[in-house]
C-alpha cells in the first residue's frame, strides 16, 4: 500500500514538473513555433515575449522611416483592395543599392508573418539616385494586417521595438468625407508668399474645395502663421515631410541643374502618398501647386464641373487640365485691385495679373490632373503612370489652370497677351474673405 502511494506521488511530481517546464518554455521562448515541425514553420507566426509585447509605431510626425540595413525608406502602408488585398508600402528606394526586401505583417502583436517583397520603382525618377517606389507585400490573410515592417532579413523572429507602419485603407468605402481634395506636394525653403497663398485658399473655398493637404518640410515665418490658422479651421491638413533630415533633396527637376539625391524634395513620393491617403476619403483629388488654381469657366464650382464631366465620360479616371501662364510681371492698368491694405503683405496679388500668355507652338504644355484616386496606381507630376480608367483632356474653354508666376514668354508685350478676368468674377465674396483671414492672422489692422 505504502509503495503504491509512493509511486502515485512520484508520478504526480513528474507531471507537475513537466507542466512547469512547458509553461516556462512557452513564456520565455521568443517564438512559440520554435519546436514545431518544419512543415508548420514554413509560414512562421512570430510571438512576442512578455517583456516586448507592444508595437513601436512610426508616428504620423515621422512620415519617413529608414529601412534598417539598407539605404531605403518606407513612408506609409495601405491595403490595395484592387489587387486582392495586398499591402502597398509607399517607399523611397535607392536605385543603385537594390537588395532583397521582406515584409513582416502582423494581424495582432502575437501573430506576424514574413513574405518576400516585390519592389516596384516608378518609371519617372528623372535620373536621380532615389526614386518613388511601391513595396508590394502579398501573403495569406494580409487584408487583416494591422501593421507592417519592411526589412532586409528574413528572420524567424523579430523585435517588435522596430518601427512598424500602421496599415491604412482597410475598409472600402463608397461614401466620402470630402468631394474635392487638393494635394500640394511640397513646401520647402523660405517660401513666404502669404498673399497669393491666402487668395488661392479662399478662391478654392468658393470653388467648393473642402480639403487641402500640404507636405511641409519648411516655410517662412509669416506663412507658418497662416498655415496654423487654416489647420485650426479644419480645411488644411499638414503632413510633416522632413526629407532633408534623411537625404539631400534636389530643389528642381533637372538633375543637371539641380543636384541631389531625390527629385524636387520627393514630390513624386508625396503625390502618390496623397492619392492613397485619400483613396476612401475623397471622391476626387486634385494634384497641383501653390501658385496654381484649377479654374472652371462654364461652372460655378468644381463639384458641379466634375459631376458633368464624369457623367459625360463615365470610364474616365484621370481628367487633364491645361496649364496657362499669367505673368506676374504684367499688371492690370486701372489699378482696381492694387489695394493699400495689401501693400505690406508679402507675396503676389493674383488679382492684378489678368494677362495670359498664348500657347507656344510646337512646345508641350504640361497639364495637371483631377483624378478619381480609386482608379490610379502610380502617378508622376504631369502624367499618370498606371491607372485603371481612361484619360480625358478637358477642353480649354471648360476648365484651365490660372498659373500666376514668372513668365515663360517674357519677350511678349502686354498687347500680345490675352485678357482673362475669370478670377474677378468672384471678387464680391473673395476680397472680404481674404481680408478676414488676413485680419485673423494679424496681417491686417482689425479696425480697417
Amino acid at each position: 500500500m505504502e509503495k503504491d502511494r509512493f509511486k502515485a506521488l512520484l508520478s504526480l511530481s513528474f507531471i507537475v514538473t513537466v507542466i512547469g517546464v512547458l509553461v516556462f518554455v512557452n513564456m520565455d521562448s521568443p517564438s512559440h513555433y520554435i519546436n514545431m515541425p518544419p512543415t508548420i514553420r514554413a509560414s512562421p507566426t512570430i510571438r512576442a515575449s512578455p517583456t516586448n509585447n507592444t508595437f513601436k509605431i512610426s508616428e504620423a510626425s515621422n512620415s519617413i522611416t529608414p529601412i534598417i540595413g539598407s539605404k531605403h525608406f518606407m513612408v506609409s502602408a495601405f491595403v490595395d483592395h484592387r489587387l486582392d488585398g495586398v499591402i502597398r508600402v509607399i517607399s523611397i528606394i535607392n536605385r543603385n543599392s537594390l537588395q532583397p526586401l521582406y515584409c513582416v505583417y502582423c494581424n495582432t502583436e502575437y501573430d506576424c508573418r514574413t513574405v518576400q517583397a516585390n519592389v516596384q520603382i516608378h518609371s519617372d525618377h528623372f535620373s536621380f539616385p532615389y526614386g518613388a517606389s511601391d513595396v508590394i507585400c502579398k501573403g495569406k490573410h494580409m487584408q487583416n494586417a494591422t501593421h507592417v515592417l519592411i526589412t532586409t532579413e528574413k528572420n524567424d523572429s523579430f523585435d517588435l521595438k522596430m518601427e512598424y507602419l500602421p496599415v491604412q485603407n482597410k475598409v472600402v468605402r463608397e461614401t466620402f468625407k470630402f468631394d474635392i481634395t487638393i494635394c500640394i506636394s511640397n513646401l520647402f525653403g523660405d517660401y513666404n508668399n502669404v498673399l497669393q497663398f491666402t487668395q488661392t485658399m479662399e478662391m478654392y473655398k468658393l470653388l467648393g474645395v473642402q480639403h487641402v493637404v500640404i507636405y511641409k518640410t519648411k516655410c517662412g515665418p509669416d506663412l507658418e502663421k497662416l498655415l496654423k490658422l487654416y489647420e485650426i479651421e479644419g480645411i488644411l491638413e499638414i503632413v510633416s515631410w522632413p526629407i532633408d533630415k534623411f537625404l539631400n533633396p534636389s530643389s528642381g527637376w533637372n538633375i543637371k541643374k539641380h543636384k541631389g539625391d531625390l527629385h524636387y524634395y520627393g514630390q513624386l513620393v508625396t503625390l502618390n502618398e496623397c492619392i492613397y491617403r485619400h483613396m476612401y476619403q475623397s471622391r476626387y483629388v486634385l494634384l497641383n501647386d501653390f501658385d496654381e488654381i484649377i479654374m472652371p469657366y462654364k461652372h460655378s464650382n468644381l463639384p458641379s464641373l466634375m459631376e458633368d464631366l464624369q457623367s459625360a465620360h463615365p470610364s474616365v479616371g484621370v481628367f487633364r487640365i491645361e496649364n496657362h501662364i499669367f505673368p506676374k510681371t504684367q499688371f492690370e492698368d486701372s489699378g482696381k485691385f492694387k489695394r493699400a491694405e495689401w501693400s505690406n503683405i508679402p507675396g503676389v496679388n493674383i488679382m492684378e495679373h489678368i494677362y495670359r500668355e498664348p500657347e507656344r507652338k510646337n512646345i508641350y504644355n504640361p497639364t495637371k490632373r483631377i483624378i478619381n484616386p480609386r482608379k490610379v496606381q502610380q502617378t508622376s507630376v504631369h502624367s499618370t503612370l498606371k491607372s485603371y480608367g481612361d484619360t480625358y483632356l478637358v477642353p480649354f474653354n471648360v476648365c484651365r489652370i490660372v498659373h500666376v508666376r514668372v513668365p515663360l514668354q517674357g519677350h511678349l508685350t502686354k498687347d500680345q497677351l490675352f485678357v482673362d478676368k475669370r478670377v474677378w468674377d468672384f471678387e464680391k465674396k473673395l476680397i472680404p474673405n481674404i481680408d478676414q483671414t488676413l485680419k485673423l492672422t494679424g496681417f491686417l489692422n482689425v479696425s480697417r
